[in-house]
């Protein structure tokens, strides 16, 4: 499947790469590894996302070029759908503009919208795809694709604390650190240098969590009416789900997060007993066997009993 692709860069002059909604650092970082190579080619690219990238990215190099906004009129050689389970994440209106249409993905039941579908279950994060490709290209990996492919190993990998840290996984990223990434740099641009309003409004959320009596399952939740408290919006909640997820025993963690008076985006995180992808896509959401999410209607109460149940469910065929 590279070869075509290839194929397609040499021949394409104008690129469009852009990663799912609220990006994390496997969508910004695999955003930018290519972004960058891409113009070290001596290609045009734009890199977007309709949320923008989140502030605790910005060591990122090519961080300050991503947009959110492009030009009516522009249309593009190719486009670059990169870490999406399905087009409509990364907007839906893309392959109106992208005369060729590529999907890189690493995550299970990835939609084939792209004319080349590169998906690999396999791969610790969207990044190793990048840096599987500029291999296959033969193109030098400089420093700033370096730490952009190592930040989304990193970061997909919960710093290769998680199930998906396969050999590649540390083999890639051993290889980017002796091309100069400083894993330290690193590591504290993505978790030393909090904002404070993220600790705010975590400060509100905090009083929220429960554990299940089986003590199996756990949830955090963050309401619109603590973002107005703390000043804050969603990207201030990225890793909040990781708190329930640490608790001894628990096997599933719950996020619960506002988007509006009616409705809850619900994240889940798995320690590998339970698919909660499964769980996700009989909820009409997405994602793969650890981590997953779906959105659900009605108030808190509501769809915090209904969840639970499903949780439960799905815990009790456990062997």
């Amino acid at each position: 499947m590279i070869e075509p692709l290839l194929q397609l860069i040499e021949r394409s002059q104008t690129f469009f790469v852009a990663a799912h909604e609220g990006p994390d650092g496997d969508a910004i970082g695999s955003t930018l590894a290519l972004t960058n190579a891409l113009r070290e080619m001596g290609k045009d690219v734009v890199a977007y996302n309709r949320d923008r990238a989140p502030l605790e990215f910005e060591f990122l190099p090519g961080y300050e070029t991503v947009v959110n906004q492009i030009d009516d009129s522009q249309i593009f050689d190719v486009g670059f759908v990169l870490d999406s389970g399905d087009l409509e994440r990364a907007g839906g209106w893309i392959r109106e503009r992208c005369q060729k249409l590529v999907n890189i993905d690493h995550h299970p039941y990835s939609e084939n919208f792209g004319d080349i579908y590169y998906v690999d279950t396999q791969a610790c994060a969207t990044g190793v795809l990048i840096y599987r490709l500029l291999q296959a290209a033969g193109h030098p990996i400089s420093k700033d694709v370096a730490t952009c492919i190592y930040t989304s190993i990193l970061s997909d990998s919960g710093s290769f604390r998680y199930s998906n840290a396969n050999p590649e996984a540390f083999q890639v990223a051993g290889e980017m650190v002796g091309l100069g990434v400083d894993p330290w740099s690193i590591a504290s641009g993505l978790y030393e240098s909090q904002e404070f309003v993220r600790l705010r409004l975590l400060a509100l959320a905090l009083p929220t969590l429960r554990v299940s009596e089986c003590g199996l399952y756990a949830s955090i939740a963050v309401s619109l009416e603590m973002y107005e408290q703390a000043d804050a919006n969603s990207e201030a909640t990225d890793r909040f789900i990781n708190y329930p997820r640490s608790i001894r025993g628990v096997e599933v963690a719950i996020f619960f997060r506002q988007t509006n008076a009616h409705s809850f985006k619900v994240g889940f995180r798995s320690k590998g007993n339970v698919d909660v992808g499964a769980l996700a896509r009989a909820m009409n959401g997405g994602g793969h066997h650890n981590a997953a999410g779906a959105t659900v209607d009605g108030t808190l109460d509501s769809v915090q009993g209904w969840v639970f149940d499903r949780v439960s469910e799905l815990l009790a065929e456990l062997p």
